[in-house]
C-alpha cells in the first residue's frame, strides 16, 4: 500500500481525524496542543496520528493536503485546516457545529 492509499485509509478510519505532533495527552508543540484544548472544549471524540513517529506520513499528508504545516484536522474526511483556522471557526462557533454535526 502506497502512503496516500495509507493516508486515505486514516482519513476514512474516524469522522474526525487530528494529525498533529504528538499526542492528545502530550502533545509536542502548542500548535497541537490548542487544537487538541479546542476539540475537546467542543466535546470531539476523535483519532489522531503521530506525524513526528513517523516520516513517510508525515511528508504524505504534507503532499495529500497541499498544507505544510501541522496540525491538520480533518472532518468527514474534508481538511479543515490548521489551528489558526481550527481556533477562528472555534470563536465563531463553528467549529462546535462541524463537531456535532459529524458526531450527530
Amino acid at each position: 500500500m502506497d502512503v496516500r492509499e495509507k493516508i486515505k485509509g486514516q482519513i476514512a478510519s474516524d469522522k474526525i481525524v487530528l494529525y498533529m505532533k504528538g499526542t492528545p495527552q502530550s502533545p509536542m508543540c502548542g500548535f497541537s496542543a490548542q487544537v487538541v484544548k479546542l476539540l475537546g472544549a467542543a466535546g470531539a471524540k476523535f483519532s489522531s496520528f503521530d506525524v513526528l513517529a513517523d516520516d513517510e506520513i508525515r511528508n504524505g499528508v504534507k503532499q495529500y493536503s497541499n498544507w505544510p504545516t501541522f496540525p491538520q484536522l480533518y472532518i468527514n474526511g474534508e481538511l479543515i485546516g490548521g489551528c489558526d483556522i481550527i481556533t477562528e471557526l472555534y470563536r465563531k462557533g463553528e467549529l462546535q457545529q462541524l463537531v456535532a454535526k459529524a458526531q450527530g
